[in-house]
């Protein structure tokens, strides 16, 4: 994983995340996800891009089953921002890095 890309996991969420300064960008998925693998490259550019205005994770949702419950997680990718603590905006499947430029761009 870059350096930039943070891992999130159910025991860490609530600090890394919820508590943060500035906006993050949670990537939940899991390892056997085609989809998930197709779209990593694009969270990577985006960590780099973005790095000191948005903290950019990841989440394996087969091991943290909580994280991925709580804020109902059911499809694979799902990308969920967060500012301030609560979700700002939530993307399912894999979409062109533009989609989700322009959502951070709204909350940054």
């Amino acid at each position: 994983m870059p350096q930039e890309i943070v891992e999130f996991t159910d025991a860490n969420f609530d600090q890394e995340v919820l508590q943060a300064d500035f906006p993050v960008l949670v990537d939940f998925w899991a390892e056997w996800c085609g989809p998930c693998k197709a779209i990593a490259p694009t969270i990577a550019e985006i960590a780099g891009e973005y790095s000191g205005k948005v903290k950019v994770g990841k989440l394996n949702v087969d091991e943290n089953r909580n994280s991925a419950m709580k804020f109902g997680i059911r499809s694979i990718p799902s990308l969920l921002i967060f500012n301030g603590g609560s979700v700002a905006h939530q993307i399912v499947g894999a979409v062109p890095k533009a989609n989700i430029t322009k959502l951070l761009e709204e909350v940054i």
